[in-house]
């Protein structure tokens, strides 16, 4: 079954058809701009009872070089079979349009990456024939935006960011940035954010911690992504899932926390209070920050 973080590592690509453009940069990949990007069809099944299906797919179109395809894959795990249906992919289109096509995987951990950058070769060594390469994008990659301008200046690839990295300690700061710079913003922008960040940390300790950040940050948000979100947070338990994410926050970030600073946060109760000290955790340099104001909190 397709999970939310992998429909996320796609969709969002989907979402800012420029986004590769401004990614490749990034990469290190001297492309011409578009100007142009077409969504296709994502279908590749043939006549044959075998359905496969491409996440996204592209057409960049620019003015002196031409135009390619962009076949984009979220990959969640190391899949042995899946090198053998990218090459099928890859070949497909190639053969269908006529055009120049790229593979893009996205991955949001370090071991998937490495795994499926590496070269693969169809045939034996003494007759190659085939070989499948992605160009991946990854948490080893991928630009880690903590600063709130960098994120208004582009939503989309922060997004990128955040989805990628979604296990790492940096996670806090990236969602702290794009949820500042999502102030700013109509709802109508705001929300497919909004909605592709929760997709891409579920089942991730920081999506508790976006819970509250949409919760706090962008409270007056009353759009119905949004208060969806902060309802699936109510119901899961917010005390609970709040104080583990102070804890996971900490921890992410090699803070030491006493046993009664633990007590403390465990012991409360209060979801405006914990929402506040889950924000106070992203940037606090000791865990004893996040009680600043302790008469206010408390």
């Amino acid at each position: 079954m397709v999970s939310s973080p992998h429909e996320a590592m796609h969709r969002i690509f989907q979402h800012d058809l420029h986004l590769f453009s401004r990614l490749s940069s990034v990469l290190g990949l001297p492309l011409p701009q578009p100007v142009e990007i077409t969504v296709l069809p994502n279908d590749l099944t043939e006549a044959s009872p075998v359905e496969r299906r491409v996440d996204t797919l592209l057409r960049l179109d620019s003015a002196n070089d031409g135009s390619l395809l962009l076949a984009i894959e979220a990959q969640g795990k190391k899949d042995p079979a899946k090198p053998a249906s990218w090459a099928y992919y890859t070949a497909f289109l190639w053969t269908k349009y006529r055009l120049p096509t790229a593979l893009l995987v996205v991955c949001q951990d370090r071991a998937t990456a490495q795994w499926a950058g590496r070269p693969v070769v169809s045939g034996p060594p003494h007759m190659p024939t085939l070989t499948i390469q992605p160009v991946v994008v990854g948490p080893h990659n991928m630009p880690v935006i903590t600063d709130p301008a960098e994120a208004r200046a582009d939503l989309a690839l922060t997004t990128l960011s955040a989805i990628t990295h979604a296990g790492d300690p940096d996670i806090g700061a990236i969602l702290k940035a794009l949820s500042t710079a999502l102030r700013d913003v109509p709802e109508d922008v705001a929300d497919p954010i909004i909605e592709l960040t929760t997709q891409g940390l579920e089942k991730r300790p920081a999506l508790e911690l976006w819970r509250n950040l949409v919760a706090v940050d962008l409270s007056f948000y009353k759009s119905v992504i949004s208060e969806e979100i902060r309802d699936e947070g109510r119901t899961q338990g917010r005390a609970q899932g709040s104080a583990d994410a102070i804890l996971i926050i900490l921890r992410q970030r090699g803070l030491d926390v006493s046993d009664d600073a633990r007590q403390r946060i465990t012991g409360c109760d209060d979801p405006e209070v914990l929402r506040r000290w889950v924000a106070r955790a992203v940037t606090a340099s000791s865990t004893e920050e996040i009680f600043a104001d302790a008469d206010e909190d408390e």
